[in-house]
Order: structure tokens, then sequence, then C-alpha cells
């Protein structure tokens, strides 16, 4: 049995952002900034006389990341609703949703276990912490990778997409 791919690429309501426009790859980029920018945060803590300052902005950084990450998680289930369910866009969706809640519960974690730690460098475990969450994260951007470019979740159809090489 065939399903027919246009469900997936119209927003189920205008909240989701216009069609060939989804408001959720670029929220993304908030979380994504922030976390990658934490972990750097956290390892020029150990290069520095007075680590305090990182190791609080990466802490400010997590928390700015874990708003991002939700707000474009209400977004993306917008996108979820959108796909038929039973098939492989479906599947990776659902693994892309359930892996970015995960993330985002540990870095959830990893705020909670920072916010009572001293002044100096970041530790090794709440760096390992963030490593660890940031390789789920790059798995989880492939899954998103997939939907979008393999499977065209949210994206044009062809007919709208041949308008821009048209002369």
């Amino acid at each position: 049995m065939s399903t027919s791919p246009h469900q997936a690429k119209r927003p189920v309501t205008a909240l989701a952002g216009p069609y060939g426009h989804p408001l959720h790859p670029i929220l993304v980029t908030v979380p994504i900034g922030a976390w990658v920018t934490s972990l750097v945060f956290d390892l020029a803590s150990h290069l520095t006389s007075d680590p305090a300052f990182l190791a609080r902005g990466s802490l400010w950084l997590i928390a700015v990341g874990v708003v991002g990450a939700l707000a474009a998680a209400l977004f993306g289930f917008l996108d979820f609703l959108a796909i038929p369910a039973g098939t492989p866009a479906f599947r990776t969706a659902r693994l892309h949703m359930v892996l970015n809640l995960l993330i985002t519960a540990m870095y959830g974690g990893a705020w909670a276990w920072r916010a009572g730690t001293g002044p100096g460098p970041v530790p090794a475990g709440q760096i390992a912490l963030s490593v660890v969450a940031l390789a789920g994260l790059a798995v989880s951007g492939f899954l998103g990778g997939e939907l979008a470019y393999r499977y065209g979740v949210r994206v044009a159809d062809e007919t709208t997409q041949a308008e821009g090489f048209r002369s």
C-alpha cells in the first residue's frame, strides 16, 4: 500500500509556518548553537585562570538551549502530525522526536546538576554528559535531514520547486 507524500508537505495549521516555510527547522538552530557553545565554554573553563564566567555562561547557554528546544518541539510536533502513520517517514519522525525529547531532558538534568556546582572549571562528568547529549543530537539531526531531504516532509512539491528554475 502506497501513501501519497503530499499530506506531509502541507502544514496542519498556520502555526507550523506557511507552505514551503516550516518554522521547526529555523528554531532548532537555537538549541544546537547554544548547546555546542556550552561545550566550548566547558572546555575553555579548563584553560583560564578565572573559569567561573565560562561555567556560568555555559549554564545560561544550556538553559537557553532547553527553552529553544521546547519551542522547536512544539512546531516539530505540528509537522509530525502531517505525516501519515505507518510510513517510513512517520517511523523516522517518531525516532527523531523521541531522541530530541531525551536529549532535552538530559540537558535539563545537566542544568540542575550544574546549578549547584562551585566556581571552578566544569567537572569532567558534566562535560561527558554534554558530549553524549551532543552525539545524540547529531544522530537526531541526521534523522531530521532524512525527513526533509529524503522524504520531503514540509518541503515544497516538485511543481513548486520547478518555478525557481524557469527562465
